[in-house]
């Protein structure tokens, strides 16, 4: 039997047994190494906040609407940050190989079948850990976060949120030739934004706020753009404040409830500040046919090949996929040292 990561309600998750998935033509069988858990979306699941599991998603409408909730408790195979070993393939397929190392999505499971042609172009990065293959989809959102704010060389921006989204997205601005001023409450998140490049951090306690703290930064004007990734409507609030007039602030953080500390008839509204969602379904639309989510891939495991952007302090916790309950209450707690959570399924040598 294989074995998958299961919400059974709400502050409930475990460790169950699955069948195994039939090997089809074009498709091979992967073991699962690592599988990161998403801070953000998966929380919302473990704590019964996120929209799917209370109100439908009307697709062709691209509306919630009431009604019986697209996911209902029990909910499996939530994940989207895997690495593993291909170990069986069809007598079609000819790439990739047995033995081959490849990232995806294919959910927090031991083992999963996947189609050959996605896995053919997502294997590791000659030379790069594949423990590292966790940050692939993560670093597509930093990215497209990124391009939403139509950075250049010389721009400064406020990134909003250093969790593991925001660090990336702090790394990735600053190789696109922006300068980087980062806010976040938590020291620790702050001391591993300079070192991803922030050329100055903020925390959230100053008298007037965030937003006023950047604008002094910068020259009193205000960032050229913000980015809020925290998914806290006081954050977007403070970033909203932080832009110049006519400035843009991406939204790529996921909010839950209501949005009180949120004041449209303020400096949104007197600076006619632009607010642009950034989701990790689509890229800007300014881009075109050039961008899509198979480059945001492949130019951030390029960045990872060249050692531009190594991820390796954000994994402050490896556990075994079992303790998967504990993973997720410490998550839960907000714990301030805690950053990327790996859940480990097989070690690198197939064994337990």
């Amino acid at each position: 039997m294989a074995t998958v990561v299961q919400f059974s309600s709400p502050k409930q998750v475990e460790l169950v047994e699955c069948p195994e998935q039939e090997l089809l033509p074009g498709t091979v069988r992967v073991r699962t190494w690592y599988s990161g858990i998403s801070a953000g979306t998966e929380l919302t699941a473990y704590r019964g906040t996120n929209p799917y599991v209370s109100k439908q998603w009307d697709a062709e409408r691209r509306l919630f609407v009431e009604g019986p909730p697209s996911f209902a408790y029990p909910v499996s195979g939530w994940g989207y940050s895997e690495v593993g070993e291909v170990v069986e393939v069809a007598t079609d397929v000819t790439e990739p190989a047995v033995g081959d190392v490849v990232y995806g999505i294919w959910g927090h499971r031991s083992d999963a079948v996947l189609p050959a042609a996605r896995l053919a172009v997502q294997r590791m990065p000659a030379g790069v850990p594949p423990i590292h293959g966790v940050f692939f989809r993560v670093g597509a959102i930093a990215l497209n976060a990124v391009l939403a704010a139509d950075v250049k060389l010389g721009d400064r921006l406020a990134i909003y949120g250093q969790g593991v989204i925001g660090l990336l997205a702090t790394r990735l601005a600053t190789l696109s030739g922006a300068t980087v001023a980062a806010v976040d409450a938590i020291p620790h998140r702050r001391d591993l934004s300079t070192a991803m490049g922030a050329a100055a951090v903020f925390g959230v306690d100053g008298a007037e706020g965030a937003g006023a703290d950047v604008r002094r930064w910068a020259s009193g004007l205000g960032a050229d753009a913000a980015i809020e990734l925290s998914g806290n409507y006081r954050a977007l609030h403070e970033a909203i404040r932080s832009v110049v007039a006519d400035g843009v602030v991406v939204a790529s953080g996921f909010y839950q409830g209501g949005a009180e500390p949120l004041r449209l008839g303020e400096e949104f509204h007197h600076n006619r500040v632009r607010i642009v969602a950034s989701q990790i379904g689509g890229t800007p639309t300014s881009l075109g046919s050039r961008w899509n989510h198979a480059r945001l891939l492949s130019v951030f495991g390029e960045q990872l090949r060249l050692g531009a952007l190594d991820p390796a302090a954000l994994i402050t916790d490896v556990v075994d996929a079992d303790e998967v309950g504990s993973a997720f209450a410490r998550l839960d707690r907000s714990d301030p040292e805690t950053l990327q959570v790996v859940l480990r399924f097989a070690a690198e040598d197939g064994l337990r």
